[in-house]
């Protein structure tokens, strides 16, 4: 096969490998890979046995009932606190998350957005449910508390606070969720104690769920970034498909964190490591119904005797996937970002851009010195495919007579065209294998330009003032074929196809003029493909186009 068929071909795989990278290597692993428990667990059902487990460090004094039974409510309050970072609104109605707004990002980028909201409208009821996965206790899910507060609304902007949930049964059970904010953190921190007031041992799972939601438009957009349950199981990061989740819905193993993610946010919940350092039996619990997915942890308690009662020890994240936020935390929630196959070179390259970004505060730039880097670290693999280019040309008159004098007998142009190159000591290959070692880099790129929420309605110059979406110039009122809302000239975009033209006219031309046609027809093809990309991925494309233009004029200079 000749250069200009192999360079052909390079090209066309790419793209397909780029449309199908989806498909193919963003997909959710398979559950049945998921980690599995070593041991078969207990039923649930089995008989309580004699000889009482280490509950916790708390107990209550003998023969004193923790708390007074009381009634349940029909009017509950919603306590609102405020922290620098954001504005947390947790109802009676089940102690539940109702409302999450992050002060330092918005919906949108326009001026009148309102902040960004993590408990969609959808969710009725609330995140970060408790309930118990034997329901041992009726009704806890749904249950009314009683906050320790008498004022509705509260603010931490210094320090940290706590506000305790207080839950009386009929049955004599006490279940309180005390809450921790701190001034300058994310992370929540939750005691969920119980209290055995009643005659009788208590035993039983807790069960802490993350929800979203997740209806056709979601399923659209996660196409580009995963939306839906994850978890760190046996210090591996796993990401389930909601359509997953009936054929598989539970998973065992030893639960870092689990919970629910979107494109640049998400909702955690991390269990805290027993003091002891005894292990737990826990689990992943999955549900997905009414367009609502539920990612539950489960936890087996201690058995709990009358007068006694458990501690555990939980914490919160509910905020942006942020490799600078998470970086603070002593825990595995940086874990969570993840780019998949691609994983190992894609963080490197955010940790790279941030580092630039605290140089030069604007992530445009940040870009294109990363462009710059990367291109230099490939420099002596794009000289020599441009070195080879080069030779090729110089054989390109040779390679038409033979295509010319062979035409109706394409065995023996091959044989004549593997003539010439063994002649003349060309190698085709060599001008587009260093074109498809850069292939990784450049879907690294992809996966981490499209999820880093540091370029979330991070401007660049002019129009360009959300690096995250596809860039317009200007608004139009009416569709475009094959562009996404909003709809605008795509000027960068256009730039960009602008570049790849001018490098193909760079390219020594193929000796078939059906080649040559088909190779003359990729840079419209590449601009429409970009035309609803990130703006920062475009901007690499045309940066990374204008200097191996450089590069190919230098070489080209330098062997004429």
């Amino acid at each position: 096969m000749d250069e200009q068929k192999r360079l052909i071909l390079a090209v066309v795989l790419s793209v397909v490998v780029l449309v199908g990278y989806q498909t193919f290597f963003v997909k959710p692993p398979d559950p049945n890979s998921l980690p599995q428990e070593v041991q078969t667990r207990k039923s649930d059902q089995q008989k309580v046995q004699d000889v009482t487990p280490n509950v916790s460090d708390y107990q209550t004094q003998p023969g004193v009932v923790p708390e007074a039974v009381t009634p349940r409510k029909k009017v509950y309050r919603t306590i609102l606190v405020t922290t620098p970072l954001y504005q947390i609104a947790i109802s009676e109605d089940g102690a539940a998350v109702k409302s999450f707004e992050l002060k330092n990002y918005k919906e949108t980028n326009k001026k009148d957005s309102p902040l960004k909201q993590l408990v969609p409208e959808q969710l009725v009821s609330g995140t970060l449910l408790l309930d118990l996965e034997g329901q041992s206790l009726p009704g806890l899910k749904n249950a009314v508390y009683t906050a320790n507060t008498e004022s509705i609304e509260t603010s931490v902007f210094q320090g940290e606070k706590t506000i305790e949930f207080v839950f009386a049964s009929p049955q004599g059970m006490v279940v309180k969720k005390r809450f921790t904010f701190k001034a300058d953190s994310y992370l929540i921190d939750c005691d969920i104690v119980f209290q055995n007031g009643s005659d009788q041992p208590f035993n039983d799972s807790l069960m802490i769920t993350a929800t979203g939601f997740f209806d056709e438009e979601t399923k659209k957009q996660s196409r580009f970034a995963f939306v839906g349950p994850m978890a760190f199981i046996d210090d591996k990061f796993n990401d389930i498909d909601p359509d997953d989740i009936e054929d598989q819905d539970t998973f065992h193993g030893k639960i870092g964190w689990t919970g629910y993610t979107e494109q640049y946010f998400m909702t955690v919940v991390k269990p805290e490591k027993e003091p002891d350092g005894k292990a737990v039996e826990d689990k992943l619990k999955l549900s997905f119904a009414n367009d609502r997915v539920g990612a539950s942890y489960v936890r087996k308690m201690d058995r709990l005797d009358p007068g006694k009662q458990g501690n555990y020890a939980f914490t919160y994240y509910m905020g942006p996937k942020s490799q600078q936020v998470l970086g603070q935390y002593d825990n595995t929630l940086k874990d969570a970002i993840n780019f998949g196959f691609f994983n190992v070179i894609a963080k490197p390259l955010l940790i790279t851009m941030n580092m630039i970004h605290r140089v030069i505060p604007n992530y445009g730039v940040a870009i294109i010195l990363l462009t710059i880097l990367i291109k230099l670290i490939f420099w002596p693999l794009g000289s020599k495919s441009y070195k080879s280019m080069n030779e090729m040309k110089k054989v390109q008159p040779l390679m038409m007579e033979i295509r010319e004098k062979y035409k109706n007998d394409k065995q023996r142009m091959n044989q004549e065209v593997m003539g010439l190159y063994k002649t003349y000591k060309v190698n085709p290959a060599s001008g587009c294998l260093p074109l498809l070692v850069q292939m990784p880099i450049f879907f690294a790129l992809y996966r981490m330009l499209y999820q880093a929420i540091e370029l979330r309605h991070a401007p660049f110059v002019g129009w360009i003032s959300d690096l995250s979406a596809p860039d317009r110039l200007f608004e139009l009122n009416f569709s475009i074929p094959m562009m996404q809302e909003p709809y605008g000239i795509p000027m960068l975009t256009l730039l960009m196809g602008a570049s790849f033209l001018l490098q193909q006219k760079m390219t020594p031309t193929a000796g078939d003029p059906m080649q040559a046609k088909m190779m003359m027809l990729m840079p419209i093809f590449m601009t429409v493909l970009f035309i609803n990309f990130p703006a920062g991925l475009v901007l690499y494309m045309f940066v990374n186009n204008i200097i191996s233009m450089g590069q190919q004029y230098y070489i080209q200079k330098k062997l004429s």
